[in-house]
């Protein structure tokens, strides 16, 4: 007897499968185009919405010792990597490598400049401070690439191995 409900039970185990299969990779892809997205968008000005947040960190940071213009490019290179590593699965480690110590420079702003990131402080983002905590969901998705990327696993079997 094939019911709706059997068809649609199919149809669930069948998804559901095939998300198991696919899920990492495609977070892996759709991340990478995120970064390199948003990476060459700062490679041309006034096209970020996050470049002038962006700059002015990176120049705190730096004491000043890079101009907001070098910084930009400086920033956009990055992401454009850790977006081509993520997409191409090229030197994938080094690329979770990137994405880690850029999201550390991106919840920096919330610490800096309190008063941008937020309209009252510590619970209402302001725009650029929502900017800021969405990348939260971006780290925890690095971090399910790393913890369950075949490459990656199979390398830390064979590091553990006895």
């Amino acid at each position: 007897m094939n019911t709706p409900f059997v068809a649609a039970r199919h149809f669930e185990i069948s998804f559901s499968q095939w998300a198991h299969r696919h899920a990492v990779d495609l977070l892996r892809i759709s991340l990478g185009i995120v970064f390199f997205w948003f990476g060459v968008l700062k490679f041309f000005p006034g096209k970020s919405p996050a470049e002038g947040l962006a700059a002015h960190t990176l120049e705190v940071l730096s004491f000043g010792l890079f101009s907001e213009q070098f910084s930009l490019r400086f920033l956009a290179t990055w992401e454009c990597a850790i977006g081509l590593g993520l997409i191409f699965r090229f030197h994938l480690r080094a690329a979770l490598v990137l994405l880690y110590l850029q999201m550390i420079g991106t919840f920096t702003p919330l610490f800096l400049f309190p008063a941008l990131s937020f309209s009252e402080a510590p619970l209402i983002p302001s725009l650029e401070g929502q900017y800021i905590l969405k990348n939260l969901v971006l780290l925890s998705a690095g971090l399910v690439i790393a913890g369950f990327d075949r490459s990656l696993s199979s390398q830390r079997r064979t590091n553990l191995a006895p």
